[in-house]
């Protein structure tokens, strides 16, 4: 037997499948797989030596030459396909053709994923049958894809109890956050759940929010219609730490305080706490008040140092308001331009809503900035006893007005002190439970925050949800809609009737 009899070209195809197959199974044996491909190597080396006269043979057939040119670009063909899937697979690009892009991520998501100051790691823990895991792996891919610090890992917490156990999983559809011994855990797969989790776990410290308490102000606690439960909620989800503070009890504005809330006060606020509320915005405080008209609080002498006002009846448009609705529905779709109403893109419903004043002179240190204005066809009603229907020329105010306005100084403080802000609106309740959620009342609530925070990363992600948004038209959309489809429509298709009739008839 010499080596022209033995197999060895099989021989050596053997050991390479072998040591592949081997190399699967036992990787921490690396010096198994070594050693048969070094063999098959070496076998398949001697195939060709020994049988190299009739490989050459072989070779000159013509036969050969179309097949190895078959295979050429066989291999060729796979070697493109395995580029490009390489390619594809670290620089993938997706389209969104949801009606809602669903799956596109809001600008303020792209902002915080730019700006992850380290390492976030996303254990979500939920079963493939599981309702939200398709949620949870569609939306964290785009996170995952954005930015190269996210990272995502899926655990079935039957199949691995022990991972659930030390977690203290007691639900499936959950994702715990983890970045720098922080943690922080989500139940619902929706972009907003998602960013404000990333925030705030990928922070050492959180921007706090207080709101003043003691003069009959809607309670954060409260989850009725009247009540700021839902605000708070939005709030703590953008990543805030929110908290009541009463200056009756403190004779201080906590330092470390972002933003000051007064939020629809009732009662009086005495001349004590709007001093110290003054003293907090002198020192670089921002301010969030939402004064509702018909109210006791009498906030005219604070707001009067920085040259503010608040005009007196309520607010009547008998152009932009709610269809169907009171005349002092207002929804709001005049913004002028600023940061906090650039990305709004939804109507605002105020309900029953005050408009604001400015003095030039009295506030000439502070650039005025109005964020909302009623339609020129409004006006401020006086009488809120009387019926809300006529402009009164002597009694009234003609609009357009504004109904909210932020504030902020014209000279830029020294270098290292904070900038004050205030925003004035004349309204609390569209941030109330029964309003908040409405489109974009979450919106304006979340920007106006935002931008007194200086939190340009948590303004508002807008929800991409599934669910139908109504058209509300306003009075005048309206009627035009009404004499549309009632009237014109049908009359158009009684007249093409009669036409098509008559032409017929004569024939």
């Amino acid at each position: 037997m010499n080596l022209k009899t033995v197999p060895l070209g099989v021989i050596g195809v053997a050991l390479a499948v072998a040591g592949a197959i081997g190399y699967s199974l036992v990787p921490e044996k690396l010096w198994i797989a070594t050693l048969l491909e070094v063999s098959a190597l070496l076998c398949l080396i001697a195939f060709v030596v020994v049988h190299f006269s009739g490989l050459k043979a072989f070779s000159a057939r013509r036969s050969t030459r179309i097949g190895a040119n078959s295979i050429l670009m066989i291999f060729l063909f796979v070697a493109i396909l395995m580029i490009v899937n390489f390619l594809a697979a670290r620089h993938s690009i997706r389209w969104d053709l949801s009606e809602n892009q669903n799956f596109s991520l809001a600008p303020q998501t792209h902002r915080v994923l730019r700006n992850l100051p380290r390492e976030v790691t996303i254990t979500v823990f939920t079963r493939e049958k599981d309702p939200g895991y398709q949620a949870y792996k569609e939306r964290l891919d785009s996170y995952r894809q954005a930015s190269s610090k996210i990272s995502v890992e899926f655990v079935d917490p039957e199949r691995q109890p022990k991972i659930a156990q030390q977690y203290g999983i007691s639900r499936t559809d959950t994702a715990i956050f983890e970045s720098a011994g922080q943690t922080v855990r989500v139940t619902a797969p929706s972009e907003v759940e998602l960013t404000g989790a990333l925030i705030r776990v990928s922070q050492d410290s959180k921007k706090r929010v207080l709101f003043l308490e003691g003069h009959g102000e809607p309670s954060l606690d409260d989850r009725e219609r009247t009540g700021l439960f839902a605000a708070r909620e939005i709030l703590i989800k953008q990543g805030y730490d929110v908290g009541t503070l009463s200056l009756l009890k403190e004779t201080a504005v906590p330092d470390h305080t972002a933003i000051l809330v007064v939020a629809g006060p009732r009662r009086p606020v005495i001349t004590e706490e709007q001093e110290r509320i003054h003293t907090y915005v002198e020192k670089g405080g921002h301010l969030l008040l939402l004064i509702d008209p018909d109210t006791q609080a009498d906030l005219n002498p604070l707001l009067k140092r920085w040259g503010l006002g608040v005009g007196p009846g309520a607010l009547v448009d008998l152009q932009d308001r709610l269809a169907q609705g009171d005349l002092t529905s207002l929804l709001v779709r005049t913004f002028t331009e600023h940061e906090i109403t650039q990305d709004l893109s939804a109507a605002v419903l105020f309900p029953l809503a005050r408009h604001i004043t400015f003095d030039e002179q009295a506030g000439s240190a502070w650039d005025y900035v109005p964020l909302a204005r009623t339609s020129p066809n409004s006006w401020a009603e006086t009488d809120l006893k009387g019926r809300v229907v006529n402009l009164d020329e002597k009694e009234d105010i003609k609009g357009p007005l504004p109904m909210a306005a932020a504030l902020a100084p014209k000279v830029a403080p020294e270098e290292g002190k904070p900038r004050p802000a205030i925003v004035v609106i004349g309204n609390s309740t569209f941030a109330t439970n029964a309003f908040v959620n409405f489109p974009g009342n979450s919106d304006f609530f979340l920007h106006t925050t935002g931008w007194l925070a200086e939190e340009r990363n948590m303004m508002a992600i807008i929800p991409k949800d599934s669910a139908l948004r109504p058209f509300t038209p306003n009075p005048l959309e309206e009627r035009t809609l009404l004499y549309l489809q009632v009237v014109l429509l049908p009359a158009a298709m009684l007249f093409s009737g009669i036409m098509v009739w008559r032409k017929r008839r004569r024939l």
